[in-house]
């Protein structure tokens, strides 16, 4: 008989120090933290990780930094000073993991990078986030989730064939915490193995252009980039956003011949379709989207996008709605699947989701998200600094 292992998380007792800011590096910290590791999250006296000024949307704090922190503890320090560069290798001496996205080069100019901190603690874990890396002619050119999205060929090929468009949320900053998280539990699997800790590099413009590797393939093979199509596919019809009578949108697609012939059947009832030489096959129904878009759209014109939902159904055609944001926050399947939690933060309880892996008998963290600094004094306590000296690192801006 298998023994018990619930409540005890994967990543219980490893620590995790994070010089972090933005998006990508608090996003695989955050899911660290979510998976059982202690994070501390070192930011600036005063003004903390930038992020918290992008918007005070969420009970006066920002969206994205409440997504991103929670189940972190904050301590700040200015490691301009010596003192907080000590507090910082107190810390690092029982650490597991560094994680860093500063500014390109401020990390080695600190000593805080992997060639110099691995003689001192050999088990640490060190992983670098940027835009570029440390070499090459981009080396030093500063990287925003924006100016990735373009240099990875990813705004070139969406938005509509009249004007290219930037992904909606922040694909390239979320593409680099991925594989930050994914390389860190590699590395953790590593050190297990060899007693020794590695660095884990990882750049925002090789996270995202391995994303476009489809694309990539289909124009330098192909000769061409794929079209731009909007919320259509280049290569697939019907595909894509439909309108309904109400005014709503319904998005489905096609995949084969089968279903082509179950949509002119059970969805358009319009089975004489099937004989139409315009559409005899996919490759003539993308030649001729606009006249089977407008076919479409007639038939959906006198209904609801609930009685086009059921049509397509009934046909079993793959479809969903055009939801907005509060139709997403109030989807029926997340509410089902009890996917949200809530959580603490500086301006009171929010709704968080539960992280999208799920594990078997393990409940993750969903800790509250810290206010700048709740944790310093606790901290250095915890590694042996006096009440004077916490308050005198308080008085000189240190922490």
């Amino acid at each position: 008989m298998l023994a018990s292992h619930q409540g005890i998380r994967p990543l219980d007792g490893i620590r995790v120090v994070s010089l972090e800011h933005a998006v990508a590096a608090p996003f695989a910290t955050r899911q660290l933290a979510d998976l059982g590791a202690r994070v501390v999250k070192v930011e600036r006296p005063g003004v903390g990780d930038f992020a918290r000024g992008y918007d005070e949307t969420v009970h006066g704090q920002a969206s994205h930094f409440v997504w991103l922190n929670r189940g972190k503890e904050s301590l700040t320090l200015d490691l301009k000073q010596d003192e907080a560069q000590a507090v910082l290798h107190r810390l690092l001496a029982d650490a597991d993991v560094l994680v860093q996205n500063l500014a390109p080069g401020a990390a080695a100019r600190m000593g805080l990078d992997f060639d110099t901190l691995h003689p001192r603690y050999g088990k640490l874990i060190v992983c670098d986030i940027s835009g570029y890396g440390d070499a090459g002619p981009y080396r030093d050119k500063k990287a925003y989730d924006l100016l990735i999205q373009a240099a990875a060929g990813l705004i070139g090929i969406t938005g509509s064939a009249d004007e290219p468009s930037r992904a909606g949320i922040s694909i390239a900053d979320i593409a680099a915490g991925m594989y930050a998280y994914s390389g860190i539990l590699s590395a953790l699997l590593q050190r297990g193995r060899t007693g020794q800790g590695l660095r884990v590099e990882v750049t925002m413009l090789e996270a995202l252009t391995e994303w476009m590797n489809y694309a990539l393939y289909f124009g330098h093979y192909g000769g061409n980039a794929p079209a731009r199509f909007g919320a259509s596919h280049p290569a697939i019809a019907p595909y894509g956003v439909h309108r309904t009578g109400d005014g709503g949108s319904v998005i489905f697609g096609l995949q084969n011949e089968r279903e082509w012939q179950a949509f002119c059947n059970k969805v358009l009832a319009q089975p004489e379709l099937l004989k139409d030489e315009r559409f005899a096959s996919n490759s003539g129904r993308v030649k001729n989207r606009t006249e089977l878009t407008a076919l479409i759209e007639a038939r959906f014109a006198p209904m609801t996008v609930t009685q086009v939902e059921a049509l397509l159904d009934d046909a079993q055609i793959a479809n969903a709605p055009m939801n907005d944001i509060e139709a997403v926050w109030n989807h029926p399947q997340l509410a089902a699947r009890g996917r949200w939690r809530e959580v603490a933060s500086p301006g009171g309880p929010i709704g968080a989701l539960l992280p999208p892996a799920n594990l078997s008998g393990v409940e993750p963290v969903m800790g509250d998200v810290p206010a700048l600094g709740a944790h310093s004094a606790a901290i250095l306590a915890e590694l042996g600094y006096g009440a004077d000296e916490i308050a005198r690192m308080t008085h000189s801006k240190t922490i």
